[in-house]
């Protein structure tokens, strides 16, 4: 069972912790992790291609010319889609690129990421997460302390006050443990975490 050393805002060891097997110490597949990355993106991605169907077009008010007598064909609306400037059909209309993915690959490709984090040393455990001020400076200086500058904060339960000292910090993100993924621990180079953030992913992703 891995330990690990949980360290206080000033970067100083108060105690060390067990780590569950399963979560922060499996072995590692890459082909899962990538599955899920892809996966996260399409459901993130938007579509932007759009065209307006007969209803949506302008004009459209009237009937162009009388049904009999015009030698012409019979026309009820200038919005039908064989006119100039009339609607589409079968356009493209908010497309969703989204797909599928099963909850025990998601998990097990979490528990992956969270296990390379470890064996990389670039995972740490802090007692409590907390500033005087709400103010981004303060959460730089505690992040330079821990030597963690480009890294996921991930907290057990995140106060307005952290998320508005940390959301203007380019090179970092905080996180609740609850929307806690793989795409934003594989973007960040460190991973830091409460000891409330450990116990509850450890309960959640424990088999």
């Amino acid at each position: 069972m891995p330990t690990v050393d949980v360290l206080n805002m000033a970067g100083e060891k108060v105690k060390e912790i067990d780590l569950n097997d399963t979560v922060f110490g499996c072995e590692l597949k890459p082909h899962l992790i990538h599955d899920v990355v892809i996966w996260q993106q399409a459901n993130r991605r938007i579509s932007t291609a759009k065209t307006k169907s007969r209803s949506e077009v302008s004009g459209g008010g009237r009937k162009p010319w009388r049904q009999k007598g015009t030698g012409r064909a019979r026309a009820g609306t200038n919005r039908s889609p064989i006119w100039r400037s009339g609607g589409v059909m079968f356009g493209p209309n908010g497309r969703k690129y989204g797909k599928k993915l099963p909850k025990k690959i998601r998990s097990q490709a979490l528990r992956c990421a969270l296990s390379m984090k470890f064996s990389e040393n670039v995972f740490r455990v802090i007692d409590q997460i907390a500033l005087s001020e709400p103010k981004t400076r303060l959460f730089v200086k505690a992040l330079d302390g821990l030597g963690m500058e480009n890294s996921l904060v991930v907290m057990g339960n995140m106060s307005n006050d952290m998320s508005m000292a940390s959301r203007n910090h380019s090179k970092s993100k905080m996180l609740d443990v609850k929307g806690l993924n793989v795409y934003d621990i594989l973007k960040y180079k460190g991973l830091i975490m409460d000891i409330e953030a450990v116990e509850y992913i450890q309960e959640r992703l424990r088999q």
